[in-house]
């Protein structure tokens, strides 16, 4: 999977005769499995048509600050939480000094003051106006600001002049972008996750289930895309939304969560468990739905389900191994007992016998026990705590 997949690119558009070039670029981001929108500046529309870059890119194009229609769905503000990338590709002259300014006087501008994501800009102008001190000065500001700066390229330019101010290439930015994107710890590492809880079927409308949300799950999987891994999510029934740059695949029964696992971990590096899988399921499951009769009592057989991570901690070539213990009471033994029977490298212990965090909780507070000792991490958001588990599970890799 390349590691741009699932991204979300957002593409500035502005006044430059480079902006055919943007088409190229729309495209090779689509080829890749990127999700792309693209910001066409009122300049910028002169050159390139929005039909066309919609066309491309698979979404409306957007152009207005006030457009009020954009507003009731994904406006500035949303538009700029939604990407992981912003690229401004040409990047002209008045856009340089502008946002060099800190002016926000379009939506692109806007959207660049707004975002919390990277920001790159692909200069394209005039030889003279790139060596303008001035639009050298402009450079120096959004350098020191963090804005990365991707060319620009030297050659024969449209006005017939020679000289550095061309935009460079779209396939050199497409790789530009990659490499700013994935940056973390786990560059280039495959992360598969399972999440949410299982649903083993009784009959077709019945069926056997916990109370896992899957959030601590899915904010492991947005920890680590950020962090730069290519991740899998492998999701229970859970009624989230996927997190931005992963991989996600839906199953309901624990037998479907292994089926997946086992195909996703084949290349895996690291395989976090976090679902809470069913222990058993109806051993018989009614093509009907049953019906109430006069008995007082009901009898369902049940039959042990896989265990998943045992399963794939006991491949040939496995991945790093995490698992969860979700417990009510013996916390820490339970944990170093699951983390020696099923051969992990490390079990992430929670209580959740206490309401305010671990199943359905939007905190959680977990020990890490692993071959060598407890560390106990204190509450806090799970988004947090996410974090500082990627954080600690990279360090394994080393």
């Amino acid at each position: 999977m390349h590691r741009l997949t699932n991204r979300h690119i957002l593409i500035g558009i502005t006044g430059g005769i480079a902006a055919y070039k943007a088409a190229e670029l729309t495209r090779l981001f689509k080829g890749v499995g990127a999700e792309v929108r693209v910001v066409l500046t009122d300049a910028g529309a002169e050159f390139i048509t929005p039909l066309t870059l919609q066309a491309l890119s698979g979404n409306p194009v957007h152009q207005s600050l006030l457009d009020p229609e954009a507003e009731q769905g994904m406006g500035h503000i949303e538009l700029a939480r939604w990407a992981d990338l912003i690229i401004v590709a040409p990047a002209t002259a008045d856009f340089m000094a502008r946002f060099a300014g800190g002016m926000a006087n379009d939506l692109l501008t806007t959207l660049c003051l707004a975002t919390d994501a990277p920001i790159a800009l692909a200069p394209a102008m005039n030889q003279a106006m790139w060596r303008d001190p001035r639009t050298q000065q402009n450079l120096e500001t959004l350098l020191s600001q963090g804005v990365n700066i991707f060319g620009p390229g030297s050659g024969e330019q449209a006005c017939g002049d020679t000289g550095p101010g061309r935009m460079i290439d779209p396939t050199d930015i497409l790789a530009s972008c990659a490499n700013l994107i994935a940056n973390g710890p786990l560059n280039e590492k495959s992360v598969v996750i399972t999440a949410g809880p299982t649903r083993e079927a009784i009959d077709p409308v019945r069926f056997i289930s916990n109370h896992s949300s899957g959030k601590m799950g899915f904010e492991l999987a947005s920890a680590a895309a950020k962090a730069g891994a290519n991740v899998t999510l492998i999701a229970g029934p859970v009624s989230l939304p996927t997190p931005k740059g992963v991989r996600r695949v839906d199953v309901e029964s624990a037998e479907q969560m292994l089926e997946a696992a086992l195909v996703a971990s084949e290349q895996a590096d690291i395989f976090i468990g976090a679902a809470a899988v069913a222990d058993y399921r109806p051993q018989l499951v009614a093509e009907q739905k049953i019906k109430k009769g006069a008995e007082e009592v009901m009898e369902i057989l049940l039959t042990k389900n896989p265990d998943i991570i045992a399963t794939i901690a006991g491949q040939p070539e496995r991945p790093l191994m995490i698992g969860f213990a979700a417990e009510t009471e013996n916390l820490v033994e339970y944990a170093r007992s699951k983390l020696v029977r099923k051969g992990l490298d490390l079990v992430i212990a929670n209580d959740v016998s206490q309401a305010d965090i671990g199943f359905n909780a939007d905190q959680n507070e977990v020990i890490l026990v692993g071959p060598n000792g407890e560390l106990p991490l204190p509450k806090a958001g799970k988004s947090e705590l996410a974090e500082q588990l990627i954080s600690h599970i990279s360090q394994l890799m080393d």
